[in-house]
């Protein structure tokens, strides 16, 4: 397939370069000192699974110089999405799907409302990675996954042809029968690890077994389900003891992106994930007091890491 990546940091460098490795046409959209790296020495990749070096790399930071594509991989932050939107249309034909392999529930609908429904797909990955360097992608943790699919559930040739693409990069694959929920799923657990792991500023292992603070992850796990089964999210009945349950298997260093982000000062994904659950939960009629305490107690720093506090 030909696949354009855009964003090659954890996620698009990770994913993007497993599919190169396998032989797919790999174009990856970057910028800056990481784009100058990769286009001189390649993309490597450090991983617990083994590394490896992606040489040459096929690498732009202009999408018009791309043409058609299969598939797009959107693998910016979350508060990324509508600004990128625009830019992927050069890349797309009648026949292209895009996808948004980061955090949160919105991205579907920011694409949608620029590109039209057609081309936008539903996905979500399992994954801990960041840049380390330019040109260099480290795999921190978490046995990669990906899943994606039709929003509407229904099955298609291109779903097809890109999961047997990842199959044959030997990545873990999966196309749900209902993608949204799916996508629901990871937020529950997303948002609330990062949210309480900003707030306290430790990984995993640590605020998940002092009692004060594991009461508070799963009040926050609660309001999103509480949120989703509103909207008419089909999730299992047991799904907040099961993310509780992934959360409690997760390694006791284990920190969410969004609260790494936080504690280094930069832009963030608090409202895309903590920030986006209040808003809904008003626009649903949800309380969602936990989220409201952690999107104000940590808007201060976003602001200030975005150059308006």
């Amino acid at each position: 397939m030909r696949i354009a990546v855009v964003g090659a940091g954890g996620v698009g460098g990770y994913f993007g370069g497993r599919l190169a490795q396998a032989g797919e046409d790999i174009i990856f959209i970057a910028r800056g000192e990481h784009l100058k790296a990769m286009q001189a020495s390649g993309l490597r990749v450090d991983s617990f699974l083994g590394n490896f070096v992606i040489q040459p790399v096929r690498a732009t930071n202009d999408p018009r110089q791309v043409g058609l594509v299969d598939m797009v991989l959107v693998a910016v932050k979350a508060w990324q999405v509508p600004e990128v939107a625009p830019a992927l249309m050069p890349m797309i034909g009648e026949e292209t799907g895009v996808i948004y392999l980061g955090n949160g529930v919105e991205a579907p609908a920011q694409l949608t409302h620029v590109l039209g429904a057609w081309p936008v797909l539903g996905g979500l990955t399992r994954i801990s990675a960041a840049i380390a360097g330019p040109g260099l992608v480290k795999h921190l943790g978490i046995e990669p996954f990906i899943a994606f699919g039709e929003l509407d559930g229904q099955p298609s040739a291109r779903v097809e042809a890109l999961r047997l693409a990842f199959e044959r990069a030997q990545v873990k694959v999966s196309v749900p029968a209902d993608i949204q929920a799916a996508m629901w799923e990871k937020f529950i657990f997303i948002a609330a690890i990062s949210g309480v792991g900003a707030v306290t500023r430790l990984p995993a292992g640590d605020f998940r077994r002092v009692p004060e603070s594991r009461q508070l992850l799963e009040a926050a796990i609660d309001e999103v389900v509480a949120l989703a089964r509103r909207r008419k999210i089909n999730l299992p009945e047991d799904i907040a003891q099961r993310t509780l349950a992934v959360i409690d298997g997760l390694a006791p260093t284990v920190t969410a992106s969004m609260q790494r982000d936080i504690m280094e000062g930069r832009p963030s994904e608090l409202g895309a994930q903590n920030g986006a659950v209040v808003r809904m939960g008003l626009e649903s009629g949800v309380p969602t007091p936990v989220h409201a305490f952690i999107y104000a107690g940590l808007l201060p720093q976003e602001l200030k890491a975005r150059g308006a506090g």
